[in-house]
């Protein structure tokens, strides 16, 4: 199997870490003709989704993978990942794929300062270790998308289709639950 992680900018190297040490096969994706070859999943990683954006539409990247994940493209989003899919932002007026029918909150928990740590139950993987960075939250959902995970009554995991849209970084804390379940989603197909 092979996952193609956007690697302009962000924690890329840590989602490739784990999807190694599951077996699967990473391609890292820096410029438009990294999209031509053949992949089974995407990862868009955390980091800054503006400057993640603006490089996309820059090296002409963004139109070919918003119709891949439009097509039915497997996508394992993190923080900014989850601000780039989603439908509706609460507090910007930037769009990006606008493919997860959600609105999301951009750096909900504040600045680098509000950034935090959470043991919480995720649906069909159970306790798990949640990293908030600068995070956002999901303020509400459309019909389709289950919720996977709450903290403290906010919305902090998706799945929608083909989606996973996660608030906080599972790539920073040594558990590859989250990953593991992304490539079982993958091999369901």
């Amino acid at each position: 199997m092979k996952i193609a992680v956007l690697a302009l900018q962000g924690a890329f190297l840590e989602h490739e870490k784990m999807l190694r040490n599951l077996g699967a096969e990473v391609v890292e994706l820096r410029k438009k003709e990294d999209l031509e070859q053949d992949f089974d999943g995407l990862v868009l990683p955390g980091g800054e989704s503006t400057v993640q954006g603006k490089l996309l539409e820059e090296l002409a990247m963004f139109d070919i993978l918003q119709q891949k994940i439009r097509q039915g493209l497997p996508v394992l989003a993190t923080c900014a990942g989850l601000i780039l899919l989603a439908e509706e932002l609460s507090n910007d007026d930037k769009r990006y794929f606008r493919t997860l029918p959600v609105t999301v909150r951009r750096n909900a928990y504040g600045r680098q300062l509000g950034s935090f740590f959470y043991q919480g139950e995720i649906a069909g993987i159970g306790s798990f270790p949640m990293e908030f960075i600068r995070a956002p939250y999901i303020e509400s959902v459309k019909d389709g998308v289950s919720v996977l995970a709450e903290v403290e009554e906010r919305i902090v995991a998706v799945q929608y289709k083909n989606q996973i849209g996660l608030s906080f970084h599972p790539e920073v804390t040594g558990d590859c639950r989250i990953h593991e379940y992304f490539l079982k989603t993958i091999k369901k197909e």
